[in-house]
């Protein structure tokens, strides 16, 4: 490893000059075709105040590469294939990108984030599952 000292600025811009990062209404669509597995790796405050995205899978940051080695013993059933596109979903699209950057590491070719993450899922008026409620809601 190198004894090179970055930003995490420097870094952020590194790994995303390596990913295929799409908004918020293609990542919907991919999924809707079935072409896509959303990822929500924000933490439960975040979830139980601003909802969740209706099939998203939701693996905590620090369980994500556990989860998504589709070689791993502990991987999650959707995770089956390197081949698969995973789409990596923070609060504001920081975190993901950082997180897909990983699961390329990992060999998931296909693993990219959403610009904007899930605030921009949200402005956008895609399906959202309401917190408390448990209501899908539209904005």
């Amino acid at each position: 490893m190198s004894d090179e000292r970055i930003g995490i600025d420097e870094l952020l811009e590194h790994v995303r000059a390596g990913l295929d990062r799409i908004d918020a209404r293609t990542a919907y669509e991919a999924y809707e075709a079935g072409d896509a597995l959303l990822v929500d790796t924000r933490y439960a405050a975040l979830r139980e105040r601003d909802g969740l995205i209706p099939g998203a899978l939701i693996v905590e940051r620090n369980e994500l590469e556990w989860r998504l080695d589709p070689l791993g013993s502990h991987r999650a059933p959707q995770a089956y294939s390197h081949d698969l596109r995973v789409v990596v979903v923070c609060n504001e699209g920081y975190a993901s990108s950082l997180a897909a950057a990983s699961l390329r590491r990992l060999g998931i070719h296909r693993a990219t984030d959403v610009i904007g993450g899930f605030q921009a899922w949200k402005a956008a008026g895609l399906p959202v599952l309401l917190p408390a409620t448990g209501v899908s809601g539209r904005r």
